[in-house]
């Protein structure tokens, strides 16, 4: 049960969940907790399908997916940094608006209900050595050390944990504040698109209503459990990605589709649940 195609089974699943969470760790790091990751997901997924479609590009599908889930992370960006709103409150909001803005584009842009493929529609195709994997797994891997480079070695990463541990003595040393958070917040949109470019052109080639399927949510919980580093975030969504593709290989030998869905949920509360407990335990009297 155990074999090459399930870890290349993995590494599909772990893709989309992986790029979330960076975008999810880089505004952790800044101060900014990342709620409406699913969201930039999901315009992510329906960029990328609406820019292969119209260009015959899947390639360009990739930059529109970039594109518009960078410009969708301006609602978490203004309301929380301009508007000091609540970030909790903008993030879920900001997934329930992308789960109806899609639906109805998917109606008025393909002029269909549910999903959208089309023979014409083109694929990130494969790349390297891997089977299967698209060009795009490849970069969520180098991602993580860049990222850990950026963060841990860099002048703006020392700067950028400054802004999320010290605002206050970060702005008073020169720092601005809300330059960097609104940096991060657009690179994670950014990042997110990525991730819905692979999702909808990496691992399938369609859209469909709702196709993230709480991978964003997961992401958060990666962010958590990889205490927002970027190596432990890595680690944790290889976690959920070996627990997606084990499901679909229960599926395969005849457990049923719902209970085969539930296997990375079930192991985001069972992660969740033992790093509280060990937290816990871990406090002093």
């Amino acid at each position: 049960m155990i074999d090459a195609s399930l870890f290349s089974s993995a590494l599909t699943a772990l893709t989309p969940i992986l790029f979330a969470a960076l975008a999810g760790a880089l505004c952790q790091r800044a101060g900014v907790f990342n709620i409406s990751l699913e969201g930039s997901l999901l315009v992510g997924c329906f960029g990328a399908v609406a820019g292969s479609w119209y260009t015959g590009s899947a390639w360009i599908g990739v930059v529109v997916a970039v594109i518009a889930a960078t410009a969708y992370s301006l609602i978490l960006a203004i309301g929380s940094i301009t508007f000091d709103g609540d970030p909790i409150v903008l993030g879920v909001a900001s997934n329930l608006l992308a789960v109806g803005l899609t639906s109805f584009l998917i109606r008025t842009v393909f002029g269909t209900e549910g999903s959208f493929s089309d023979p014409s529609l083109q694929g990130l195709g494969q790349f390297g050595p891997i089977p299967g994997q698209s060009l795009l797994v490849y970069l969520s891997w180098l991602a993580v050390p860049a990222l850990a480079v950026l963060l841990y070695r860099h002048p703006w990463g020392l700067r950028l944990r400054g802004v999320g541990e010290r605002p206050e003595a970060a702005s008073s040393l020169g720092v601005n504040v809300t330059k960097y958070r609104y940096g991060v917040i657009l690179a994670g949109g950014a990042l997110c698109g990525l991730g819905g470019a692979q999702l909808a052109l990496g691992s399938v080639t369609l859209f469909a209503e709702n196709m993230t399927a709480g991978r964003g949510w997961i992401a958060v919980v990666a962010v958590m459990l990889g205490r927002a580093h970027p190596f432990g975030v890595l680690l944790a969504a290889l976690l959920f990605g070996l627990a997606e593709a084990f499901g679909f290989r229960l599926q395969g030998i005849g457990l049923p589709q719902q209970a085969t869905d539930a296997a990375p949920y079930v192991v985001t509360l069972v992660a969740l649940f033992l790093s509280n407990f060990k937290r816990k335990k871990g406090q002093p009297a």
